[in-house]
C-alpha cells in the first residue's frame, strides 16, 4: 500500500478523526520534515509545539492534544506512536531482499533439511543435519554449524555465525554479525602462570519472538545451556556469557555485558553500558540505568537500580543528595572544631 486516505488511515488505528476524511495520505515522516500529503505523530509532549509550524497534511496525537491549527487534521488515539508505527508498515512495506530458492554459490550439506519458501543467500554454508523451517531467510555470508536447529519466518541476516547444536524459535530476527554459540570464556589457571582451557560443550537456546541486533555475542554454555527466552530483543553490541539466562520480554540496550551464569528475569529493562559480574539473579520487572555496575543480586520485583556499585533508587538517590551537602558539612565540622579548641583553651 503506497496511500491511502485520512478516512482509511483512522480506521486502521482506531481513532478519532478531526478534520477532512478525504484528503490523501501518501507518505509517513518525522514532525520538522513533514510536508503535504505527509502523517506524522506527537507522543512526546516536548515535540507538541511543532504542531503550530508542520507542514504535515495530518498528525497523530494523543486524545487530550489541541490545536489553533484548522488547516492540520488531527487524529486522535491512545498510544501515537504504536499507531504512528502501524501506518508506517503499512504505508513503506518493507523491502524483500532475498529470493526464495537456494543461491548458486551457497553451500547446503546433502543432509540438511530445508523447509517450505527458504530463502539462502549467496556463500551462505549450512552445515550437517541442519534443520531450517518453512519461510526463513538465510542471507549473503551466513554460516550454520553441524545440527543447528532454525525455526520458521526468521530471518538471519549477513555474516551471521550460528555454531554447532543451536537452536533458534520462530519468528526471530538476528542481524548482521552476530554470533551465536561461540565458545564461553572459561580457563583453568596453572601454577606457572599460564591458562589451560575448559571445553565449552553445551549449547545456546533462543526462543521464539526473539530479535538481537547487530554484533552481539551470546556464548555458549560450558554445560547445559545459554538460554535467551521468548520475546527478549537485544541491542547492537551486547554480550551474554556462558550458561545466562534472559528471562522472557527482556529488552537490553547497547554495550551491556553479562557475565557468566547470571540469570535475569521476566520483563526487565537494562539500560545501555551496563555490567553484570557472574552468578547473581535479577528479579522480575527490573529496572537497570544505563552506566550501572551490578555486583550483587537484586530480586525484588519492580525495583530500580542503577550507579556503580548499583543500588535501589531511592538510597542511591539519597547518598547523591548527602554528596552534595559534603562542602557546608565540612564547613560546619570546621567551624565546631574551632569552636570547641577555643572552649578547651578557656
Amino acid at each position: 500500500m503506497s496511500e491511502m486516505t485520512l478516512r482509511d488511515l483512522t480506521e486502521l488505528v482506531k481513532g478519532d478523526l478531526v478534520g477532512d476524511g478525504s484528503r490523501v495520505i501518501r507518505r509517513a515522516a518525522k514532525i520538522e520534515e513533514a510536508v503535504s500529503g505527509d502523517v506524522t505523530f506527537v507522543a512526546n509532549p516536548k515535540y507538541a509545539r511543532h504542531l503550530e509550524t508542520t507542514q504535515a497534511t495530518a498528525v497523530i496525537v494523543s486524545r487530550n492534544i489541541e490545536t489553533r491549527r484548522q488547516d492540520v487534521a488531527l487524529v486522535r488515539v491512545d498510544d501515537p506512536y504504536i499507531s504512528f508505527l502501524f501506518v508506517l508498515g503499512k504505508l513503506t512495506p518493507p523491502t524483500e531482499l532475498l529470493s526464495l530458492g537456494i543461491h548458486s554459490t551457497a553451500v547446503v550439506d546433502p543432509t540438511a533439511v530445508l523447509g517450505r519458501d527458504v530463502g539462502i543467500g549467496a556463500h551462505a554454508v549450512i552445515g550437517r543435519r541442519t534443520v531450517i523451517g518453512d519461510r526463513t531467510r538465510i542471507y549473503p555470508g551466513v554460516v550454520l554449524g553441524d545440527d543447528v536447529r532454525i525455526g520458521a519466518n526468521s530471518l538471519v541476516y549477513s555474516n551471521v555465525v550460528i555454531r554447532e547444536k543451536c537452536s533458534v524459535g520462530d519468528d526471530v530476527i538476528i542481524h548482521p554479525g552476530t554470533v551465536i554459540g561461540g565458545d564461553g570464556f572459561g580457563f583453568a589457571p596453572n601454577t606457572n602462570g599460564t591458562y589451560d582451557k575448559i571445553p565449552q560443550l553445551g549449547t545456546v537456546i533462543v526462543e521464539d519472538c526473539v530479535e538481537i541486533g547487530a554484533n552481539c555475542t551470546v556464548d555458549r554454555a560450558t554445560l547445559g545451556e545459554t538460554r535467551i527466552c521468548r520475546g527478549v530483543k537485544l541491542d547492537n553490541l551486547v554480550h551474554v556469557a556462558h550458561n545466562c539466562v534472559v528471562g522472557e520480554n527482556t529488552v537490553i540496550a547497547a554495550q551491556t555485558g553479562i557475565s557468566g551464569s547470571t540469570k535475569i528475569g521476566k520483563n526487565c529493562v537494562v539500560g545501555g553500558q551496563v555490567g553484570l559480574v557472574g552468578h547473581i539473579v535479577i528479579g522480575d520487572r527490573i529496572t537497570i540505568g544505563a552506566q550501572a555496575g551490578v555486583t550483587k543480586s537484586f530480586v525484588e520485583s519492580g525495583m530500580k537500580i542503577f550507579g556503580y556499585p548499583a543500588r535501589e533508587m531511592q538510597h542511591r538517590l539519597r547518598g547523591e543528595a548527602l554528596v552534595h551537602q559534603l562542602p557546608e558539612l565540612r564547613a560546619k565540622l570546621r567551624a565546631l572544631e574551632k569552636r570547641l579548641d577555643e572552649l578547651q583553651s578557656r
